[in-house]
């Protein structure tokens, strides 16, 4: 490769990172930024038009996750070197995200002093993996043939999004068409929500269509005080990854035996990871998060995280929601908070 000609593909949705990324690569002669992109579909299509030596990619976009993105990337742009760069520190989701044929994955906070030497690496061939993740997932040579990715479930699935809500009423709205879809195609849904929105749920999916009744009578719909399910779990206030997994797989599986669809799905509202949003942890927040994740990966469950912005903004700052949403593959509301 001609290293005064490195064309590099510039993928996240946040702009501030996006203006940091490349201004670092500007100070550097052998590289030239070819473009940007915002979003995961956006991400290929640029990829495929381009046609880019080398991609930096993030996994918390919207629209499509970084690694399906980068799947789809590999087979419209096949010869494009990919390094994931992204806040996300599950060593599930580094190896999936090198499965894809990535050459390698490094922690946003730890791109100071790896960003650098991580695409020299990638470039010449070899894997890099941020130092900070303190152990190196098992190899997976980047792919030059083009070849399909497997297509193993990964941790930032279609199947665990976040919603950040204005007030009650939308809240509410987007609830009911979240649970109730579920509930009137035979599956089972779990609400963990405060008690006043457990009980104003209730008459909507009346109204929605669903006979609430008959569900919550053949255990198809489950409602449970999201203050107390933190309690489960929760230890001087942290997750425990043993308890939070004992006490919703637990809670998962009792609600899959009810659902009436084969294979059996739930359907998963949590208000509890804005609980402790408001009360100031957003590492804990963080933590359940992640956890999430893996219960995704355990169980055919679709999981819905809510956070209400009346009260607990002003605490958090934007790296905070970009933690957030890199955990996600599917962000709704993103207006509301950045």
């Amino acid at each position: 490769m001609n290293a005064t000609s490195i064309r590099v593909l510039v993928i996240d949705d946040y702009e501030p990172w996006r203006r940091f990324v490349c201004s670092t690569l500007q100070k550097r002669a052998e590289y030239r930024v070819s473009g940007e992109a915002s979003d995961g579909l956006q991400a290929v299509q640029r990829a495929q038009q381009l046609q880019p030596d080398l991609i930096l990619l993030d996994i918390g976009l919207p629209t499509l996750n970084g690694i399906e993105a980068a799947r789809r990337i590999r087979e419209v742009s096949p010869t494009s070197k990919i390094l994931f760069v992204t806040e996300t520190r599950s060593l599930d989701i580094v190896e999936q995200a090198l499965s894809t044929g990535a050459g390698g994955y490094v922690v946003k906070s730890d791109a100071a002093s790896e960003l650098l030497p991580a695409i020299k690496a990638v470039l010449e061939g070899e894997q890099f993996v941020s130092a900070s993740l303190g152990r190196s997932p098992s190899p997976h040579p980047p792919s030059q043939t083009g070849a399909k990715a497997p297509t193993t479930v990964v941790g930032v699935a279609p199947r665990h999004e976040v919603a950040f809500y204005s007030d009650d009423l939308q809240l509410l709205d987007h609830v009911t068409q979240f649970i109730g879809s579920a509930l009137k195609a035979g599956n089972a849904a779990i609400v963990v929500a405060t008690d006043s929105h457990r009980n104003n749920l209730l008459p909507r999916l009346q109204a929605f269509g669903v006979d609430i009744g008959t569900a919550i009578q053949q255990g198809r719909y489950i409602a449970v005080d999201a203050d107390e399910t933190l309690s489960t779990f929760v230890i001087n206030g942290m997750p425990d990854p043993a308890r939070f997994m004992e006490a919703c797989g637990t809670l998962t599986l009792t609600a899959a035996k009810a659902a009436l669809g084969q294979p059996p799905r739930v359907a998963v509202f949590a208000e509890d990871v804005h609980l402790l949003w408001e009360r100031g942890n957003p590492e804990a927040v963080i933590q359940v998060e992640q956890l999430c994740n893996k219960l995704a990966q355990l169980y055919d469950v679709d999981i819905l995280c809510g956070y209400s912005l009346g009260s607990g903004r002003g605490r958090m700052d934007d790296y905070f929601f970009q933690r957030i949403f890199a955990e996600h593959s599917a962000v709704h509301g993103r207006e509301l908070c950045c």
